[in-house]
C-alpha cells in the first residue's frame, strides 16, 4: 500500500519560486507589498506544487475564515420541501463561490435552537451572517447584535430591538400584491379573496397591506390566514369557499399557497378561471408552470435577492447601485427593496 505523499508547505513554495517564506505569505494571503514579477513566480510555484494554504493559519494572519453563516429560521422539514429556499440559496452560494468563501447553513428547529445559533456566530467561526424568514418575535436578532457579526437580513426588518437599522434585501411586496389585485378588479372580478402568509412575517403582513389597498380593509371575511404551505393553502381555500359561495377571484400570498387553492376549487367542481381566477405571488416555475392550469403570479427575483445580500455582506460597494431595467434602491444605506412584476397565464 503506497503512502500518502505530504502536503505542499509554504516552505517548498518559497524554494521553487525562490523567494522568502514571508513573501509568500504575503501573496497567499492577499497582502500588498510584493512586486508583479516575484508575486508571479509564486502563483506560478503554488499553481505547480498543488499547494493549499492551512485555513487555521490563514485565519490568524488574515483575521478572516472565508465562511459565512446562513440562518434560516425554519425547521429542516420547510427549508427542504420548499423551492423558495432552495432559490434564495442558489444565489448566495453563486456569489459567495465567486468570493472563494464558504457557506454554512444553520437551521433552527425550535427556539431552543437560537442560543445554538447565537454562540455559534459569537465564537468568531465566520466573516458574516444571512438571515432569512425570520419572525416578528423571533429572539435571533437580538442574539446576532449581540454576537456583534455584521449581517444582512433577508426581508424588511420588522423589529424592535434595535435592528431597525439593519441592512436588508427585499421585493416590493405591496406594489406587488396591489398589482395582482388590480389585475382580477380589471378582469371584472368584485368578491376578490385573499390567502395570506403567517402575519408574524413582513412579506406576508406587506402582501396582506398591498391587498388592503385595493380591496380595502371593512371586510375581514375576506381573507383567510395561512402559512405558505401547500396544505395551508387547501385549509384557507376551503375556509373561504364555506365563508363566501359567491367568491370569484382569490389572490394567494406565495405560489404554494395558491397551488393548494387550486386543488381544492378542482375538488369543488369550480372552473378556473371561468368561475374562480386565482393569482400567486413568487413566480417558482417548478410550482407556477406546472399548476393546473398554469399559474398566473407575481414574480419577485428570489436568486437575485440572495446574491445581493452576499454582496452587501461581502461589502460590495456596487451591490446598492441599480444594474438593471426596474431595479431600485430604496436605501443605499440600509438595503435593497427589488420590483416585481405580474407574469400571467391562465388561472387568471
Amino acid at each position: 500500500m503506497s503512502e500518502t505523499a505530504p502536503r505542499p508547505t509554504l516552505e517548498a513554495v518559497a524554494a521553487r519560486a525562490g523567494v522568502s517564506r514571508a513573501t509568500v505569505s504575503r501573496v497567499v494571503n492577499g497582502g500588498e507589498g510584493v512586486r508583479e514579477p516575484l508575486a508571479a513566480r509564486v502563483r506560478r510555484a503554488v499553481e505547480e506544487l498543488g499547494y493549499v494554504p492551512n485555513q487555521a493559519a490563514r485565519s490568524l494572519v488574515t483575521k478572516r475564515h472565508d465562511a459565512v453563516a446562513v440562518v434560516i429560521a425554519e425547521p429542516e422539514t420547510r427549508v427542504f420541501a420548499d423551492p423558495f429556499f432552495a432559490l434564495q440559496l442558489r444565489g448566495i452560494s453563486k456569489e459567495l463561490t465567486a468570493h472563494d468563501a464558504q457557506l454554512v447553513l444553520l437551521l433552527t428547529e425550535g427556539r431552543e435552537d437560537h442560543a445554538r445559533v447565537g454562540r455559534y456566530l459569537a465564537g468568531g467561526h465566520v466573516d458574516g451572517a444571512l438571515v432569512f424568514s425570520l419572525h416578528l418575535d423571533d429572539p435571533l436578532p437580538g442574539l446576532i447584535q449581540r454576537a456583534g457579526v455584521p449581517t444582512v437580513f433577508g426581508g424588511r426588518p420588522g423589529w424592535s430591538d434595535g435592528t431597525r437599522e439593519a441592512v436588508y434585501v427585499d421585493s416590493d411586496n405591496r406594489g406587488g400584491a396591489r398589482t395582482a389585485v388590480r389585475h382580477l378588479a380589471g378582469l371584472g372580478r368584485r368578491r376578490i379573496a385573499h390567502i395570506s402568509g403567517p402575519l408574524d412575517q413582513t412579506s406576508a403582513a406587506d402582501r396582506l397591506e398591498g391587498f388592503c389597498d385595493v380591496m380595502g380593509d371593512d371586510d375581514p371575511g375576506l381573507v383567510a390566514v395561512s402559512d405558505f404551505t401547500p396544505a395551508g393553502g387547501e385549509r384557507a381555500m376551503r375556509e373561504l369557499l364555506d365563508r363566501l359561495p359567491g367568491l370569484d377571484a382569490v389572490f394567494a400570498a406565495n405560489d404554494l399557497s395558491a397551488a393548494g387553492a387550486l386543488r381544492v376549487l378542482r375538488e369543488r367542481g369550480l372552473r378556473v378561471p371561468e368561475d374562480v381566477a386565482v393569482v400567486g405571488f413568487d413566480d417558482m416555475l417548478p410550482v407556477a408552470e406546472q399548476t393546473d392550469p398554469p399559474l398566473t403570479t407575481v414574480r419577485q427575483d428570489i436568486e437575485e435577492m440572495g446574491r445581493l445580500m452576499a454582496r452587501l455582506l461581502l461589502g460590495d460597494r456596487h451591490a446598492s447601485r441599480p444594474a438593471g431595467p426596474g431595479r431600485r434602491t430604496e436605501d443605499d444605506r440600509r438595503g435593497i427593496v427589488l420590483p416585481t412584476v405580474l407574469i400571467r397565464r391562465a388561472s387568471a
